[in-house]
């Protein structure tokens, strides 16, 4: 029954052990005062190694780009020092493992960016959002975001730089690749969405204008690491974060277009999956298909059935269980012998130590 999820897929130049993805989730253990990946990072992931492709958690390009108290970055040579060790450990069980890339654009508070406004798009502050300090006694407090400048086209420039130079920094920390994380509201969905980019010049207004900035970063990564190594994370149906599109379907068809034209290995499209969230239709999905040519790689709460559904359709090559990897840290071998999956516990999810982290047991 679970076969499809077992077949190896060939990804770029890499050769996939089977269609599981762990996806990028944020876990808040970067070593302070520099937001250092370290030691429990490495164990946490390298637990997870067995997913035929593993994703780092959301990695700051800059120090401008943070959104939360301690999470990682990928700027300094202690950061790159520390995601060596997470990523020698995950190659040490022959796991494959890209970095997640990340600018958060508005979605954060001056505390966590040494005092700064935010950029964004467009000066729009984003509505009921709130994101996690560090009130100095490792103890987080949610606070709203701020109204976010509108970056100038020195900024833009600035940012499209840093996105380039951390894909370099990726490869040199020994990651097989990187996820440009362009969804969940942060900044490059920022300037997609038709709702948060109200700009007038040739970043706003016609889609193709909304689309520029996603296309001169990915010119810009598959410029320094080849587009063998790349994948672009969209969330077409999310309003996370404030960030609403009025035409999704339009959009990012367009944007699966743009994306195939660079030959990037992949897509991975991050599903709603709220409660009373907006359902992807079969025909959008096929139409993503029919607009990219490379693997598609689909999260949101999947099962075991519906992952093997999705892929047999032939609409997905790749399914990302993402909470589910929170607490099974032998998810393929759970999926393949039919075992019962843990529940992770949401209190240890953001911040801490190993607890929730690194101690869940695998099936016995």
């Amino acid at each position: 029954m679970t076969a499809a999820l077992f077949n190896p897929i060939k990804l770029g130049q890499l050769t996939l052990a089977n269609r599981i993805v762990m996806p990028p989730m944020t876990r808040s253990r970067a070593s302070q005062p520099n937001d250092n990946a370290n030691e429990i990072m490495a164990t946490y992931y390298a637990q997870r190694s067995s997913a035929g492709l593993v994703i780092g958690e959301g990695t700051q390009i800059s120090p401008m780009a943070k959104g939360y108290a301690w999470t990682p970055g990928i700027y300094s040579d202690k950061q790159l020092s520390g995601w060596k060790k997470v990523t020698d450990a995950v190659h040490a069980n022959n796991g494959i493992m890209f970095a997640q890339l990340w600018h958060v654009g508005r979605v954060t508070h001056p505390d966590n960016i040494n005092g700064q406004q935010p950029i964004s798009s467009s000066a729009i502050k984003a509505d009921n959002v709130k994101v996690f300090v560090d009130g100095g006694d490792n103890n987080p407090g949610f606070v709203d975001v701020v109204e976010p400048r509108e970056m100038t086209k020195a900024d833009i420039q600035q940012v499209v730089a840093q996105f380039k130079q951390a894909s370099l920094n990726a490869i040199k920390a020994g990651f097989d690749g990187i996820e440009l994380h362009a969804a969940n509201g942060y900044l490059i969905n920022q300037f997609i969405d038709s709702e948060s980019n109200h700009r007038t010049d040739e970043y706003g207004g016609s889609l193709t204008n909304r689309l520029r900035f996603l296309d001169e970063v990915i010119s810009a990564m598959v410029e320094a690491i080849g587009s063998d190594k790349i994948g672009v994370r969209l969330a077409p149906l999310t309003t996370l974060n404030g960030t609403v599109d009025a035409t999704p379907e339009l959009t990012y068809t367009a944007a699966a277009k743009l994306l195939n034209q660079h030959n990037i290995a992949y897509i991975h499209i991050a599903e709603a999956d709220w409660d009373d969230a907006p359902v992807m239709s079969t025909e959008f999905k096929q139409a993503l298909r029919e607009a990219f040519n490379g693997i598609m790689i689909y999260a949101g709460k999947y099962t075991t059935q519906r992952a093997v559904s999705a892929i047999e359709s032939g609409l997905a090559d790749m399914i990302a269980f993402g909470r589910a990897f929170v607490a099974n840290p032998d998810l393929p071998a759970r999926i393949k012998h039919g075992q019962a999956w843990a529940k992770h516990n949401p209190e240890t999810l953001f911040g801490g130590d190993e607890k929730g982290l690194t101690d869940y047991p695998v099936f016995s």
